[in-house]
């Protein structure tokens, strides 16, 4: 599922448990925002887009943090004139994760509920390991155990 939202001038293509940077908006860290300029809803079952907007959609996210992008550089040279300008600039943004979609009150789609802080056995055997993609740390022997290439004598 998923839907497009327009927030700060800007359209993006939103998925519950997404994590997005959008234009700042006045919101607290842990607080919850509701986008109700839903421009249009997915499913399995087809699309519903809005002329202009989905009558009764919204979507709620919790603010995860207030940031600011990447400093960009404006330099300015007028050339054979010795004259030079330069500047730089950090966009505040805010840092958001979606927490479902709703249409008429009905909760069409919720974020999966994320896992509890994992084992310290976990973190460190994933610290000390090479990570393999899909594997959980527990599953992964180390290399000493199994008699590698690589095993440290």
């Amino acid at each position: 599922m998923f839907a497009v939202i327009r927030t700060g001038g800007k359209q993006y293509r939103v998925t519950p448990n997404a994590v997005l940077k959008v234009e700042k908006l006045a919101a607290e860290p842990g607080a919850t925002v509701t986008f109700t300029d839903v421009l249009a809803l997915g499913s399995d079952a087809g699309v519903t887009v809005g002329a202009p907007t989905v009558a009764g959609a919204a979507v709620t996210a919790t603010v995860i943090a207030q940031d600011r992008l990447d400093k960009v550089i404006i330099f300015k040279k007028r050339r054979r004139q010795n004259s030079r300008r330069m500047n730089g600039h950090r966009q505040p943004v805010t840092v958001l994760r979606i927490a479902g979609f709703a249409q008429h009150g009905q909760a069409l789609a919720e974020a999966a509920p994320t896992e509890a802080e994992p084992a310290p056995a976990a973190v460190d055997a994933a610290e000390n390991l090479a990570v393999v993609s899909g594997e959980a740390p527990e599953n992964v022997a180390p290399i000493a155990e199994t008699g590698g290439e690589n095993a440290q004598e």
